[in-house]
Formats: C-alpha cells, structure tokens, sequence
C-alpha cells in the first residue's frame, strides 16, 4: 500500500511509527506489514510489547552494514534519567522530520479549522 493513498490521519500516525516508534532507514512511500500492523493495533487501541519491538529492531539494525543505533533520543533520556555517563558521545540534533510543527502537519495536508 503506497502512503500517499491513506487519509491525512493515518499518514500522520504512519509518519510517526516510520521516525518515532520504529525508525527504519530508506524510503517512507510503501507501508511495510510491521507499520500496518502498529498502526492497525494503535487505532484499535491493542496493545503491544514496545521494548520487544524495539530490541527486535535494534538487533536487525546490527545486522545491516550501514546503520545506525535506532531510538536514540529515546535511549539518551533513558540513561540520562539514570544517569549514564555519556562523554565521549558524538550528540546530534534532531532533523526536521523528528520534530512536529505547523509546517510539518501543512506538508501532510492537515488544515486548521474554525
């Protein structure tokens, strides 16, 4: 399923699995199985073992040449909350699909209303 032919909701939670909940690298036009399913079990409100997904998706992201560490500002306020030292760490700034703003939800064809 191409994502361009979900409804303007959907593609916003389709866009929040692909950069927040399950970061995969490559292209975001074609659904995979795993984000129709996430998404079909966020809308139906069924719940699901997130740190499973997340190890699953760390460990595939091992295996693959050219990757790098997934959920990484989730990580970073995990050990900061437990206060992991981090020096020597190369930090990095979010990229703008990582943050949500009225440009980002124009893009997506959201509209303000009233």
């Amino acid at each position: 399923l191409c994502t361009n032919k979900l409804s303007v909701d959907h593609r916003l939670l389709h866009h929040l699995i692909v950069h927040q909940l399950l970061p995969t690298g490559g292209g975001y036009a074609k659904l995979s199985r795993m984000q129709a399913f996430l998404m079909w079990c966020i809308i139906s409100k069924v719940e699901f073992c997130y740190p499973l997904l997340m190890l699953h998706t760390m460990v595939r992201a091992f295996t693959q040449k050219k990757s790098v560490i997934p959920f990484g500002s989730i990580l970073t306020k995990i050990f900061r909350h437990h206060e992991v030292r981090l020096e020597g760490e190369i930090g990095t700034k979010l990229k703008r699909e990582d943050t949500y703003n009225k440009s980002t939800l124009n893009r997506m064809g959201w509209k303000k209303q009233g």
